[in-house]
Formats: structure tokens, C-alpha cells, sequence
């Protein structure tokens, strides 16, 4: 093969499609805002797991750098709330607001994984979480955390926070303790178990093909 016939066959040959058309961002924006509260979430479930976190509560941010982090999700979250009052309305309002992103990115929840399940450990704390993107908004919360706080956080809102992205996303949310005796170690292997959690049943299941994750063909 002469060098001119080389040249023609190497600019006919068809170029392949780019990577990134086979499966489009799932990305979303929501703003909540009260008379008690401004909360901004954007969230990409295909992300690398960067977080922008600013709550004005330190441990609250904490957290939800655990669940990009974990959960290889891109998180911001932006809150502005009255914390002279106390954490209660911002780190509800975050949750119900990241809940809403939930929902919006995954849509109509065609071809994800559905469930997910994750038992994470934190020195001593031992922590399962079983979730499931079921439509029907259900929680059952079983930590035992032995301080009322952790630094100024109160421990009461963990669960407030998970109610918060339950009835919002509508998700099926077990949290379950195993082992532990340390408040921090307690709640961030459960916040991590969660992260971990998500990410499997976010997941594309390539054998679905885009199809309702259910025997009844909706969720």
C-alpha cells in the first residue's frame, strides 16, 4: 500500500462516538427556602465525590463531605438558617433538601440498581444501612448514641437529618447499630454506611436497559 492510499483509508475510517453519550449526567438543583431557612443543593450522582459544604454547622458538613465522598457523588450544599435559635430547622431543612435532589436525579429510578446495602466500621462503631429506592418513604432509625452531643452538635438531629431524605426521596432507610461506644465514631460510620449504601443502588444496571427496577412497572 502506497503512502496516498494509507492517508485515504486513515481519514475514511468512521471515528467512534464519544464516551460520556452513553449515559447522560444525572444532575440536580434545588432551592428550599423558608421563613426559618435558605438551603441550595446541587448534586451529580455520577460525580468523583467533591463536596462544597457550608451549613453553618461544622459537624453537619462533616457529614455530608462522608456522603460525596463515599458515595462518589458532587455535593453542594449551601444553608443559611436560624442558628440563634438552634441547628434544628437548617439541618432538617438540608436533609429534606437533599432529598428532593435525590428524587430529581434519579427520576423515574429507570435502570438503577434499586437496593443497596453497606455495613461500615469506625474502630469500634459497627453500622449497617439497607436502603432501597422504593417510592414509599419508610425509616427505621436503631442508633444507640450514648452523648446528647458531639462538639455542639446534637445528636437527636442525625435521625432528623435521615427523615428529612427519606420523605423527600421517597426511600425505604434501615439504619441499623452493630457495635459501638463512641458517639463520633457511631454516627460518621453511619453516615459513611449510607454514603456506600446509596451509591450501589443509584448504580446503572446495564442488564435493565432503562427499565423500571420493579415487577409492578413503576415506582
Amino acid at each position: 500500500m502506497n503512502d496516498k492510499l494509507r492517508i485515504m483509508e486513515i481519514v475514511d475510517r468512521p471515528s467512534l462516538p464519544p464516551a460520556s453519550s452513553a449515559q447522560p449526567a444525572r444532575a440536580a438543583l434545588v432551592k428550599r427556602t423558608t421563613l426559618e431557612t435558605d438551603v441550595t443543593v446541587r448534586l451529580n450522582l455520577d460525580g468523583l465525590g467533591t463536596c462544597k459544604a457550608s451549613t453553618g454547622i461544622p459537624f453537619l458538613d462533616h457529614m455530608l463531605q462522608q456522603i460525596a465522598s463515599h458515595g462518589s457523588i458532587d455535593l453542594d450544599v449551601q444553608a443559611i438558617g436560624d442558628l440563634a435559635i438552634d441547628d434544628h430547622h437548617t439541618n432538617e431543612d438540608v436533609g429534606i433538601t437533599l432529598g428532593q435532589a435525590l428524587a430529581k436525579a434519579v427520576g423515574d429510578r429507570s435502570g438503577i440498581s434499586r437496593f443497596g446495602h453497606f455495613i461500615a466500621p469506625l474502630d469500634e462503631a459497627l453500622i449497617e444501612v439497607v436502603l432501597d429506592f422504593s417510592g414509599r418513604p419508610h425509616l427505621s432509625y436503631n442508633l444507640q448514641i450514648p452523648n446528647q452531643r458531639i462538639g455542639n452538635y446534637d445528636t437527636e438531629l442525625v435521625r432528623e437529618f435521615f427523615v428529612g431524605v427519606v420523605n423527600h426521596s421517597q426511600l425505604t432507610l434501615h439504619v441499623r447499630q452493630l457495635e459501638g461506644i463512641n458517639s463520633h465514631h457511631i454516627v460518621e460510620a453511619a453516615f459513611k454506611s449510607f454514603a456506600r449504601a446509596l451509591r450501589m443502588a443509584v448504580a446503572i444496571d446495564p442488564r435493565r436497559a432503562g427499565r423500571i427496577p420493579s415487577s409492578k412497572g413503576v415506582l
